[in-house]
């Protein structure tokens, strides 16, 4: 007779190994064969998430003349994108990564190409959205496809929980590299290369991720989990938890973007804005790296609710500044603040949601920051046109707060499912034990 015994992740046996008594380093990650032919793709087709919104906004500004209208276009873009990721990667559960990736990399930079040209010849509001939906609906979902590749690269190793930090190390790298790209080349060279980069970015990189095939994950069909794809992954109490979280960073995000661009066009510095935003990010990223190179002994839930509150503190606090010193240094801090809530978030992913569906779940988060994004650039948009500048701060603020009361009231759905093993005439319990 067999049963059935639930133990927890850290007290299987299965998972225990002196080796990495502490989380293996990034050496060892980067180290893994074949990682680095999907890794460099990747990090170029992720740019629309760092450049897009960045390049619609200072685009749309400069031809229309208005925070407003530029927040819209650029809320169209991410609210069809946060409405079409889950949707791109339940696709690609169940048919596969190059077979929604090939065709999405084409619609994106013809969308995106189509809304440059639709701008620059002063087309009405509502013609921009029309570009805008497509262009933002077809943003590859890069991020997430290369965490699933990761999970079949490594297979269970303990390089996985490295591996979640690194991606959202590579994540926050994106928002130093983007928006600071975006800002040189439409401040510097013309108000549209920075879609132009974008879309030639997804399209070189995005057909090179696809190519890479050996380490894609199978479909759902190969591997038998036919309920596993028919189910969604926002079923799952937990991840509308984590999407409601994320919704939260996005609008820190949003909000950023439009204020630092306001502020610093008032006083004449349009330049900076990519610089501070800049310094904001390099505060995500480093935060992140040292965050993936720690063996946290918290669980995954106390310090997700820990680091958002230090977030919501610190994001409550930028629109109090006045001057560049200042503003640069508060933006710091959030953007040190932000990448532990990330990690957290996408580590507590791999305990909610069972493999087969978690393409998916990764990718209601990015489109959960997606539509926080667009909605704080629309709201601050407006909060910039109506009152004075440097208000759109106050988006991240109510976003942040917002978010944590409901993480602190929900906290207990981010309980992770039970792990189970079988072994031989054993009775269930919830440490192994001996039995006879």
């Amino acid at each position: 007779m067999e049963s059935t015994v639930t133990t927890e992740p850290s007290e299987n046996p299965a998972h225990a190994n002196p080796a990495h008594a502490s989380r293996p380093g990034y050496g060892q990650l980067l180290r893994t064969r074949g990682a680095w032919t999907f890794l460099l793709p990747g990090f170029a087709a992720r740019q629309p998430f760092a450049m897009l919104t960045l390049s619609i906004v200072l685009l749309v500004r400069h031809t229309t003349g208005s925070y407003g209208a530029a927040g819209a276009a650029a809320a169209a873009t991410g609210v069809s994108m946060a409405l079409f990721a889950p949707y791109s990667g339940r696709l690609a559960d169940r048919y596969g990564q190059r077979a929604v990736l090939v065709p999405g990399v084409f619609v994106h930079a013809l969308s995106g190409l189509a809304l440059t040209a639709l701008a620059l010849a002063h087309a009405p509001l509502w013609a921009l959205f029309a570009a805008a939906v497509p262009t933002g609906a077809s943003v590859p979902q890069i991020g997430p496809m290369v965490r699933a590749r990761w999970g079949v690269t490594l297979r269970n190793s303990p390089l996985m929980a490295t591996a979640a930090a690194f991606e959202s190390v590579t994540d926050e790298l994106t928002f130093v590299v983007g928006p600071l790209l975006a800002t040189a080349l439409c401040t510097a060279l013309d108000p549209a290369a920075g879609l132009v980069t974008e879309a030639a970015l997804t399209l070189v990189g995005g057909l090179l991720f696809a190519a890479r095939r050996s380490a894609q994950p199978p479909v759902a069909a190969d591997t038998g989990h036919a309920r596993v794809r028919r189910a969604s992954a926002l079923r799952v109490p937990g991840v509308r938890v984590l999407v409601v979280t994320f919704l939260g960073i996005g609008s820190v995000f949003g909000g950023m973007q439009v204020g630092l661009a306001a502020f610093t066009g008032s006083i004449g510095e349009p330049g900076l804005n990519g610089v501070l935003y800049g310094v904001f990010a390099a505060g995500n990223m480093l935060s992140g790296v040292v965050c993936g190179a720690i063996a946290w002994k918290a669980a995954p839930r106390r310090r997700l609710v820990l680091g958002y509150a230090a977030l919501a503190l610190t994001a409550s606090a930028l629109w109090t500044a006045h001057s560049v010193l200042l503003l640069a240094g508060l933006g710091l801090l959030v953007g040190m603040c932000i990448a532990p809530s990330l990690i957290t978030g996408y580590t507590l992913v791999e305990e909610l949601v069972p493999a087969g569906a978690r393409t998916e779940a990764f990718t209601w988060l990015t489109g959960a920051v997606a539509l926080g994004q667009a909605a704080a650039v629309t709201v601050a948009g407006q909060l910039e046109d109506r009152l004075w500048d440097g208000a759109g701060f106050l988006v991240p603020a109510a976003g942040t707060v917002l978010a944590l009361a409901t993480l602190v009231a929900l906290r207990s759905l981010l309980a992770g499912r039970p792990r189970t093993r079988t072994v031989a005439r054993g009775v269930g319990h919830r440490l192994p034990v001996t039995v006879d």
